[in-house]
């Protein structure tokens, strides 16, 4: 049953729920912004389940997203990544604008669910990146965010961990937070057991406890060129190797799975995190996809459904934008940024039918695939328990620091094998 977000009970969520930075942003907001933390918690305390982690790439895609959980009464997650949203950046959803959005969009629907809003893919490729990051990651908690995954994946695996370590310190630790071991960049350059606890191994010596893990696992981001998709077993094989450290998973590279395979993502692994992203903007612009949420080429081309997402009009404006710089279907994400505003310009029938499209696609998911439905008043209850804006971490520190020094991460990473697959691009 939902709460009503006038009732006693719901204000002292908002009182002690929301974290100091949402609190500042938003005195007088009736929006349950919460840390990512207390979403892994009600996730977990269902059990064989897991929630949506959508990347809002347009404003509509965020309000279909939200009202999907709300009938769901389902805990969920609006993110960006950095390469949507962050420095260099294809839509006009940012992270320093995102929390502004849901926190409006939460108001103006009368929305009581828990909502985190997390920076998806913060990249560190390099001693530069990091530099950046020290100073960015504060200003984007200072907008808004409430949970973030710090990705030096690209890295070799002692890097990678030392980068974690190093830009640990701008993190409130209250936020959530997410690391990755092994580019998603399908059957290639594949995570082990070895790869994931050498990171953790590593950070938990550091007294840092991540809430997810994000592994390659199989999965691709963007439009899905094969349908192996998620590796079950091997995810399985992972997570339990580093259950003894309370990390949950995050899965990367959603769209494109079949719903079976995602079921038993939810059903047989620990991951209570499911990123959705492309599947997300193509029902929202009415693209034609498959039951896994892929879009259908024709002659390597997006086919538009009429009567479905944005106006004909707009969509053969954004067509013909593409062909004159030669974008392939791939590319067509890119349109997000020069197109939003004529987006938003469109009649309210056909908004509303954009953002009534991701409503419905979510929901399914959230109800049919994940598990996720009825996962908001187990979040209500694990705020309450905590009477804190931070549920505090889910293991203690296991690893002997003097073991972790930088000297050592370096040596054991020299035991780790350094073939991660070919170097790219594989970002999205």
């Amino acid at each position: 049953m939902a709460w009503s977000n006038q009732s006693k009970e719901y204000e002292k969520l908002l009182e002690v729920g929301r974290p100091p930075n949402i609190a500042a942003l938003f005195p007088n907001s009736k929006a349950l912004i919460v840390s990512g933390k207390f979403i892994d918690r009600a996730l977990m305390a269902k059990g064989q389940a897991m929630t949506i982690a959508a990347n809002g790439r347009n404003h509509l895609i965020i309000r279909g997203v939200l009202a999907a959980a709300q009938r769901a009464q389902a805990a969920c997650i609006v993110e960006i990544a950095k390469s949507e949203g962050g420095h260099d950046f294809y839509c006009m959803v940012s992270y320093w604008n995102m929390a502004r959005q849901v926190d409006a969009l939460a108001n103006e629907l009368g929305l009581t669910i828990p909502v985190a809003i997390h920076a998806d893919h913060y990249a560190i490729k390099n001693p530069n990146d990091l530099a950046v990051a020290k100073v960015e990651v504060p200003s984007m908690f200072e907008a808004g965010i409430t949970s973030i995954a710090i990705d030096a994946s690209h890295l070799p695996d002692d890097q990678n961990l030392l980068s974690s370590i190093a830009i640990n310190g701008s993190i409130p630790k209250w936020a959530g937070l997410e690391c990755e071991v092994g580019e998603i960049k399908g059957d290639i350059g594949l995570s082990t057991p070895e790869d994931a606890l050498f990171l953790i191994q590593g950070l938990n010596a550091h007294d840092i406890h991540p809430d997810w893990i994000a592994l390659n696992n199989g999965t691709t981001h963007g439009i899905q060129a094969s349908s192996a998709g998620i590796q079950v077993e091997l995810t399985a094989q992972i997570h339990q190797a580093i259950k003894p450290y309370g990390l949950s998973g995050a899965q990367h590279g959603t769209s494109g799975n079949s719903s079976e395979r995602l079921k038993r993502i939810a059903k047989e692994t620990r991951t209570t995190k499911a990123n959705v992203a492309t599947a997300l903007q193509m029902v929202a612009w009415g693209v034609e996809i498959d039951d896994y949420g892929n879009a259908i080429l024709k002659d390597g081309a997006l086919s538009k459904v009429p009567g479905q997402g944005m106006s004909e009009e707009l969509w053969a404006e954004m067509v013909d934008y593409g062909a004159a710089r030669k974008y392939k279907a791939g590319d067509f994400k890119s349109l997000n940024l020069p197109f939003e505003n004529k987006i938003l310009a469109q009649s309210k029938a056909i908004r509303d039918r954009m953002a009534k499209g991701v409503e419905d696609f979510v929901y399914h998911l959230l109800t049919d695939v994940f598990n996720s439905t009825d996962t908001a008043p187990l979040a209500y209850e694990a705020i309450l328990k905590a009477g804190s804006y931070d549920p505090g971490q889910k293991a203690p520190r296991l690893e002997d620091p003097a073991e972790w020094t930088e000297a050592k991460i370096l040596e054991k990473g020299k035991l780790l094998n350094p073939d991660k697959g070919p170097k790219g691009n594989y970002d999205d």
